[in-house]
């Protein structure tokens, strides 16, 4: 999926992440930051590019702050701030259909 403009999805709130999605520069190019970054950074990375790859992302830039989300959080921050890119709002295949 292209990343057609720039998406923001999440808040700044505990336990949450806001992750903002904007067009890329050819590859997928991301920035974390988070207070809890040297526990679980590796962890959040793995997270955000897997669920990039399963929505065919190649082509971004992706902003996450995190404050403590967990792993279905990222996914479902992940997943509306591509789908809002692409003005997508009809027909989401939200629930675990994306595998």
């Amino acid at each position: 999926m292209e990343i057609k403009k720039s998406a923001m999805a999440g808040t700044l709130e505990s336990s949450d992440a806001q992750v903002t999605v904007e067009p890329g520069n050819g590859s997928v190019e991301l920035t974390i930051e988070s207070s809890v970054i040297h526990q679980f950074g590796r962890q959040i990375k793995a997270t955000v590019l897997e669920t990039l790859k399963r929505l065919e992302v190649t082509d971004a830039k992706v902003t996450v702050v995190d404050k403590g989300a967990l792993d279905c959080t990222l996914k479902a921050r992940v997943e509306c701030a591509v789908y809002r890119s692409n003005d997508v709002t009809e027909n989401l295949p939200w629930g675990g259909v994306i595998k």
